[in-house]
């Protein structure tokens, strides 16, 4: 009787770890690869860093810092579109070519500024990378998971460059006012008039600023150009170090907007918000420096399921970042890639 009652709750035990089990004993018949995800929890709002990362976390922070100013400065940037117009229909008006002078001068410095702050931001990419990359841990799981202060500072640097990216794409002020003040400088030069904002951009620097602004997502170039150069200085470093960094960025934001104990962990939406957006920053910055990207069948990072956790929000809150995948990646269109991630974007 004892033996049958021990047999009973060996069942138990056993039908216990089965229901418990199942979905990852599913989860490791049914997948391709055997690697289990990196499943983990990123403290976004409160990561510290140790003393080991104190010296790259305080760089970057510098940085970081005035990240908010420069968002600030793009959204409320206006353009001098009315006083371009009005001196290039009334050429001979002397006055209102001044007036459109007058306007377009502090906005090339503020557009300068931008610019400059891109330069600045690849700067504190690469010294993140060169610490995320390195060879103190195993693996890049174990970089993340350890290093989260430096993570979370890498997650801001994407949400940065999405941020700007959409405000610059929405105002296409920016690039007419570059052109006019170009164009005008040119004149002022032929007919060797002396131009006061000519000490705000030299005619180089203006070439830069004007490829800088020429570009649909320039601050995402600026990241992908930085990462692409990190990797080619970097010959002693394998390219995966770098790759799945990216892939595994991607991932842990993945599972931790997919998975209800975690999620419940943060304790505010923006948060959520700002991972979605974190999650396809990385997603489009491994498309352009992982040699076959994102949505090939040999990438690391799971298309389907982020797309997915995407369009799991509310509608019409992704909006832009679904957009940032359909019309920002690279590899997209390639024949390679799956027809149901294809469709997944098109719906």
């Amino acid at each position: 009787e004892a033996e049958q009652e021990r047999g009973v709750i060996d069942i138990q035990h056993l039908l216990t770890f089965l229901y418990r089990n199942m979905g990852n004993l599913l989860k490791v018949l049914t997948c391709t690869d055997l690697e289990q995800e990196p499943n983990f929890f990123l403290d976004f709002e409160n990561a510290q860093p140790t003393d080991a990362e104190r010296e790259v976390w305080d760089q970057v922070d510098v940085v970081l810092k005035d990240a908010k100013g420069i968002l600030d400065e793009l959204q409320a940037y206006k353009g001098a579109g009315q006083e371009i117009r009005e001196a290039i229909q009334n050429p001979n008006d002397e006055a209102l070519q001044e007036q459109a002078w007058a306007a377009v001068v502090p906005l090339v410095g503020k557009l300068k500024k931008f610019y400059q702050f891109s330069q600045r931001l690849e700067a504190a990419l690469h010294s993140l990378l060169g610490a995320l990359t390195s060879d103190t841990y195993d693996d890049t799981t174990q970089h993340l998971e350890r290093e989260q202060a430096l993570a979370k500072q890498f997650a801001e640097i994407l949400h940065f460059t999405l941020r700007f990216d959409e405000l610059k794409m929405t105002n296409p002020a920016i690039q007419n006012d570059f052109s006019y003040y170009r164009r005008t400088l040119s004149r002022m030069r032929i007919n060797n008039v002396p131009a006061e904002g000519e000490n705000e951009v030299n005619n180089e620097l203006a070439n830069r600023i004007s490829l800088f602004y020429a570009d649909a997502t320039p601050m995402l170039k600026t990241l992908s150009d930085g990462t692409t150069k990190f990797v080619s200085e970097n010959k002693n470093l394998p390219i995966e170090n770098t790759t799945d960094c990216l892939s595994t960025m991607a991932t842990v934001c993945k599972v931790m907007l997919e998975t209800p104990e975690y999620r419940s962990r943060f304790t505010s939406e923006e948060t959520v918000s700002f991972c979605l957006r974190v999650m396809v920053g990385v997603i489009i910055l491994y498309d352009y420096v992982h040699p076959v990207g994102a949505f090939a069948k040999s990438s690391k990072i799971d298309m389907k399921g982020c797309i997915k956790v995407l369009k799991d929000q509310p509608p019409n809150s992704v909006d832009g970042l679904l957009n940032a995948l359909r019309y920002t990646t690279k590899h997209l269109n390639d024949e390679s890639t799956n027809k149901t991630i294809k469709s997944m974007l098109q719906s």
